[in-house]
């Protein structure tokens, strides 16, 4: 789900009278309690935990161990249709300024040799909320802000809420099965692999998420690992939640990656134009690819309802989709709108993606009508 735009100034410390908070920055022992709302503070000489309340004004705190932390205090409640109230939270590498001791994060992906992981949760009954694994990713070796790509964890989840964006099946990951969601919160790009049942202890390689989601086209291996978290997201209720061990370490000795060199902006469509433009951004490997369509309205009026068809060179087979419905027979592809965004108005864009497998030397569709008028490439 989404994430919080974490404040950057350091909080202050509770008025008197209050929970006793820790300071951003402090060295936890044994029992420790935050309940600054951005309360943070290191255990093991080389984790932060956070008590990270960004989606409520109500209080909240946890007890921070010497291996975990766990929710004593959770007076917020959110709907389950909007943002949950917080992400307390333990973590390796850098999250909005703040980076744990001794961290070699970021580091571009490409020069990762191993990052193994591993997470055992305490589970309550009666609250809504999901366990919550975040790998986050950026272009750039980014330590402070959003950053452009969060793979999420559902380790367990109750309650009536799901991920961002839409499922686009499954993976076999970690020696189990996954349901696979992918979406955007406004802010970055969210890929959700969704447990079928609860899992409360799980060790693995954090490098068999960050390759599927790259052999998906979302990122690529110049880019950066940043930050590696791992807590809870309660929406109502949450007190005896915990994480009671967590661990991670990233080595590096891969195979450093320059950087490609930045993509050009789209050119205007020439005047008089069909009043749509397609920009089609591929990834091909081996035997698949994916491609990343936008549509922009280069009209005077908007667009209610939008049906995108091409040809795809042979060899290339549509075998999932996100943001679009997607169909193929033979080589002729129909794309149409979902529910959220049908509507393009003047100067505006929609973006959908999709993957396939490959057979042959890779190229791209050249001729795109939309709603049966052609479109500029651009």
């Amino acid at each position: 789900m989404k994430r919080p735009l974490r404040a950057l100034a350091a909080a202050t410390l509770l008025a008197a009278g209050s929970i006793v908070a820790v300071a951003l920055g402090g060295t936890a022992s044994a029992d420790t309690q935050i309940c600054e709302q951005y309360g943070s503070t290191t255990i093991q000489g080389r984790y932060v935990v956070q008590n990270n309340r960004w989606g409520t004004s109500a209080q909240q705190c946890i007890t921070v161990t010497d291996t975990g932390f766990e929710i004593t205090r959770q007076d917020g409640s959110n709907p389950t249709n909007g943002a949950p109230t917080a992400y307390p939270s333990i973590f390796i590498g850098c999250h909005y300024t703040n980076c744990s001791p001794g961290t070699n994060l970021p580091i571009q992906v490409s020069q990762i040799s191993s990052a193994n992981s591993s997470i055992t949760y305490r589970y309550v009954s009666g609250a809504t909320y999901n366990a919550s694994y975040d790998i986050w990713l950026d272009p750039s070796p980014k330590r402070d802000g959003v950053n452009q790509m969060e793979i999420m964890i559902w380790l367990n989840r109750q309650g009536s809420i799901q991920p961002i964006g839409s499922p686009v099946g499954t993976a076999s990951l970690a020696g189990r099965t996954w349901e696979v969601w992918r979406g955007s919160n406004g802010s970055n790009n969210v890929v959700s692999y969704v447990a079928p049942s609860a899992i409360s202890s799980l060790s693995f390689s954090v490098l068999d998420f960050i390759n599927d989601v790259r052999n998906r086209g979302a990122i690529t291996n110049s880019w950066y690992l940043t930050s590696i978290q791992a807590g809870f997201e309660p929406w109502q209720g949450g007190v005896g939640l915990a994480v009671t061990n967590f661990s991670a370490s990233v080595n590096g000795g891969g195979n450093p990656t320059t950087p490609p060199p930045t993509t050009p902006p789209p050119t205007t469509p020439p005047p008089g134009g069909s009043g749509c433009a397609v920009t089609y951004t591929p990834n091909s490997w081996g035997n698949g690819f994916t491609a990343d369509v936008r549509i922009t309205n280069t009209g005077s009026s908007a667009i209610n309802g939008w049906t995108l068809a091409y040809t795809l060179p042979a060899g290339q087979t549509v075998t999932n989709s996100w943001n679009a419905t997607v169909t193929q027979s033979g080589s002729s592809v129909t794309a149409r709108n979902v529910s959220w965004n049908g509507s393009i108005a003047p100067g505006g864009t929609a973006s959908f993606g999709y993957q396939g497998t490959l057979s042959g030397a890779y190229s791209s569709p050249t001729s795109f009508t939309l709603n049966g008028a052609a479109c500029t490439r651009s």
